[in-house]
């Protein structure tokens, strides 16, 4: 019953149908939604229109309206200012959201749970975040958020981004192309702030430049053609702008008062000050001065850097954070209320996975996708009904990964892991089938790691089956060439040089699932390879991984071809981020060096970054893209580097209360799990 109830919900997507009408009703207090319309057409883009598109659409003016609440939400922003009225408030022009069911009703408060500070957080970071452009719903179309409008030239070497006029920040300054440049050029590309660019932040490995034409024109100017920057932009975490007018203050290369402005409010120099508010990573959802800093909180003029996003920090602890609702948001509905609808977002960290299954079922959360494995689907459906709430199954992107540490600091342990052959026995002693039966109800389909999930076209079916076949005695007679016997005949092998040889498995369920762990432990050891395992914390795990220290890398992995085309991390050492799958950390140490650290890599390793870039320097879809994507997938898998086991899908709780709560195609961190979705539209009815 539970397999058929789930496969219905996996292969019953919603779609969406457009009606169109020759007449069309007034703006205010007769808002269009996508299952109602009223009489307005759809504009250029699927659930959004600009103002005068919208106006045009509708025949008539739109009035604003903000929610009553705002000024006690205002009042709880440190630093914020009185406010002036709603449509001084918004942008001249501002993006107009069309709600998938209904006009929402303001107010409430809405609870997430997280694992900790940047872990399992995507959730909550996903129905907030804003960025320069997005994917609009169907995961294809990249549509405006942030910028009104932006505009390629001829050979995708210059990308020019017209802004908003009069878009502002959350503390009212004015939000110009000065912000874009600054962000890339003073914050990204110094190596005082980031020792290193984010390999999707370089076309070819080289940086772009940022030309500021005026307030609301910014140029990128990239030194050789990488149309896949907008796809980048829609996906990323990384906001490609951030307030100059406030944290130009602390920045020492740019204000020769930046030590002595960020000591007067207790922070040790202007460096310490830009660490306390803007960190290093890019990701947003970094700890704050309230959490960094708290001591000096009191002093300072504004507890977190104003924002663009749709919530604002206003409390940052070790429990958790609570967002308000910012009310310079440059969102509205079709009515001209101003999003968001809900007045916070209260955020809980909850490490211990079935602690955080309790609350689902108890229904104490009103949203939740990350962590949250199909192993948890029985237990969660069973408690629908009296917890009120909705559990979708949908399709996944990503899929568990394993991997073996190819820089191990233990030289014997290193030879063999990057021993290809090491590593083929590894993936054909795993019966894929029986873990899709046992860990995935059946529901999975058996598929090796291609690089690019859902594999495209020009992925032939023997790349995407290579050594997927269950087939343990080959797996036996390859770990006797690579020289690992039992010597001692205690049914275990050991290293080539006689001594014992046991693999760790460290895992979290935020990455992966236990029962898939538990099961390739057991058919690992079945072929002599002693392995055990023990479920950590997502930090504890990323801490490991990132100091070079795990045997085993075990973590959820997989992104689609349009991000594919603007981020190539997948194909270049280490082969992820911080926040993902990845291997052969000295290898990219020794790249990023130009071999004065680390280890250096196998050719393969340079063949597949060259590749990565020639691939990116062509649109999607023509022939030369459809070529250098075949030979980067061939290379990547035949490599063995990166084990995939079984594409399966993944649940997505929320509560019955949550309204415009559509159907996901995707239970993805890849899209950004709700951005594409518009939570800004989310309301709560109670």
């Amino acid at each position: 019953m539970f397999k058929k109830l789930i496969l219905a919900v996996v292969f019953s997507l919603a779609s969406i149908s457009w009606s169109s009408y020759s007449f069309a009703g007034a703006c205010a207090g007769n808002g269009s939604t996508q299952s109602n319309p009223n009489g307005v057409d759809a504009g250029q883009y699927t659930q959004q229109y600009e103002l005068d598109e919208f106006e045009q659409l509708a025949g008539c003016e739109m009035q604003f309206k903000e929610n009553p609440n705002i000024a006690s939400i205002n009042a709880s922003i440190q630093g914020n200012k009185a406010l002036p009225p709603v449509g001084d408030r918004l942008p001249e022009e501002p993006l107009v959201v069309r709600p998938y069911d209904s006009i929402g009703s303001y107010g409430g408060t809405i609870n997430f749970l997280s694992n900790a500070t940047e872990a399992g957080t995507s959730d909550m970071l996903s129905t907030r975040h804003v960025n320069l452009l997005r994917f609009a719903d169907d995961l294809t179309t990249i549509v405006p958020n942030v910028a009104k409008s932006f505009e390629w030239n001829d050979d995708f070497t210059t990308l020019t981004f017209t802004l908003r006029k009069g878009h502002k920040w959350s503390n009212g300054e004015p939000f110009t192309a000065r912000d874009i440049e600054f962000w890339y050029e003073d914050l990204m590309m110094n190596p005082k702030i980031r020792e290193k660019p984010y390999p999707y932040l370089l076309v070819g490995g080289e940086p772009m430049t940022v030309d500021v034409i005026d307030d609301v024109t910014a140029r990128f100017n990239l030194p050789s053609p990488f149309p896949g920057l907008t796809a980048t932009i829609a996906w990323s975490y990384n906001q490609f702008f951030m307030p100059a007018h406030f944290l130009e203050q602390f920045h020492p290369e740019i204000d020769s008062n930046a030590d002595a402005n960020a000591q007067a409010l207790g922070f040790a120099d202007g460096w310490d000050a830009l660490a306390a508010y803007y960190g290093n990573s890019g990701w947003t959802d970094t700890p704050t001065p309230m959490l960094r800093n708290p001591d000096l909180v009191g002093g300072l003029e504004y507890a977190a850097y104003p924002s663009l996003e749709a919530y604002m920090t206003i409390e940052d602890t070790t429990e958790g954070r609570v967002y308000a609702a910012n009310p310079y948001f440059h969102q509205v509905d079709t009515a001209g209320n101003q999003l968001p609808y809900i007045d916070y977002q209260n955020e809980r960290y909850i490490n211990e996975n079935e602690i955080r299954l309790l609350k689902l079922v108890n229904g104490e959360v009103d949203y939740k996708s990350q962590s949250v494995q199909l192993e948890s689907a029985p237990q969660l459906l069973d408690g629908a009904d009296s917890g009120e709430y909705n559990l979708q199954i949908n399709p996944g992107c990503g899929a568990a990964l394993f991997s073996f540490n190819v820089t191990h600091p233990d030289m014997e342990k290193r030879k063999v892991y990057g021993d290809i052959r090491f590593r083929q026995a590894m993936s054909i002693a795993l019966d894929r089938n029986e873990i899709n039966d046992v860990a995935y109800y059946g529901m999975g389909v058996v598929e090796q790691f291609v690089g690019i999930s859902p594999a495209p076209d020009f992925v032939s079916d023997e790349i995407k089956m290579h050594m997927t076949q269950y087939d343990p005695d080959g797996a036996n007679a390859l770990l006797d060439e690579v020289g690992l016997k039992d010597v001692d005949g205690d049914g275990f092998r050991e290293l080539p040089n006689g001594s014992p040889f046991a693999m760790n498995i460290d895992y979290a369920t935020q990455g992966i699932g236990g029962v898939e762990v538990e099961l390739v432990a057991r058919m690992w050891n079945d072929v002599g390879v002693k392995t055990n395992f023990k479920e950590v914390t997502p930090d504890e795990y990323r801490g490991s991984q990132s100091s070079n220290a795990l045997d085993v890398h075990a973590w959820d992995k997989g992104q689609p071809l349009a991000i594919i085309a603007g981020n190539p991390e997948t194909f270049k050492a280490p082969f992820g981020n911080y926040f993902n799958h990845t291997q052969g950390m000295l290898w990219a140490a020794y790249i990023d060096s130009n071999g004065s650290d680390g280890v250096e890599p196998p050719q393969w390793v340079y063949d597949l970054s060259d590749g990565i870039d020639k691939f990116q320097s062509y649109a999607l879809g023509t022939a030369e893209s459809n070529e250098w994507g075949e030979k980067i997938t061939t290379m990547l898998t035949e490599q063995t580097l990166l084990i995939g086991t079984v594409k399966a899908p993944f649940p997505t709780y929320h509560r019955n209360a949550l309204k415009n709560f559509t159907q996901f195609k995707t239970t993805s961190y890849e899209y950004y799990r709700t951005y594409p979705y518009l939570a800004t539209q989310w309301w709560l009815d109670e």
